[in-house]
C-alpha cells in the first residue's frame, strides 16, 4: 500500500530531502498549492481529476484528455505503462527539476473500482521507479 507523504510534506518533495515516490497526499493539501508549489520549484505538474471515474475505461479516457497523451495512446495499461515511462508527451524546450502528477480524486477512483485502481497503482509505481534516477524525476501524489 501507497504511504502518506512524510513531513516535510510537499516542500520537501520538491526541495529534494523525500524522494520522489507514489504517495497519498494528505486530505488538507490541495491541487492549487501542489501546482503552485511545483512551479515555484521548477517541477511541471499534470492533475489527473478522476471525479465520476468508475472503471478502467473511464479512468484511460481521463488520462488520455486531462494529460494529452499522444495520438499512439492506445487506451489499454500497456498504453498506459508507455506513456508514463516515455513522458517526450510532456516534456517542453523549459529544463524542469522534475514532474509531478496528482492524482485528484482517487480514494473515489479506488471505492469504484478497486481492482482497476490497484492495477492503475502498480503502473504509476513502475513509472516513478523507472525515472527515479533521472535528472527530472517523477513523483506522483493520490489525492
Amino acid at each position: 500500500m501507497t504511504g502518506l507523504l512524510p513531513e516535510p510534506g510537499l516542500t520537501g518533495l520538491f526541495i529534494g530531502t523525500i524522494p520522489p515516490g507514489l504517495y497519498r497526499l494528505p486530505p488538507a493539501e490541495t491541487a492549487s498549492r501542489v501546482m503552485s508549489l511545483a512551479a515555484d520549484a521548477d517541477w511541471r505538474a499534470a492533475e489527473l481529476p478522476l471525479a465520476g471515474v468508475t472503471d478502467k475505461a473511464g479512468f484511460l479516457d481521463r488520462c488520455a484528455t486531462a494529460l494529452d497523451f499522444p495520438h499512439w495512446f492506445g487506451h489499454n495499461w500497456d498504453a498506459l505503462a508507455d506513456c508514463l515511462m516515455d513522458l517526450s508527451w510532456w516534456r517542453d524546450e523549459a529544463k524542469v527539476r522534475g514532474y509531478v502528477l496528482l492524482a485528484d480524486g482517487w480514494e473515489a477512483f479506488r471505492a469504484a473500482a478497486p481492482k482497476d485502481a490497484r492495477t492503475a497503482e502498480a503502473i504509476l509505481d513502475e513509472a516513478v521507479d523507472y525515472w527515479l534516477e533521472s535528472e527530472a524525476p517523477l513523483a506522483v501524489l493520490l489525492h
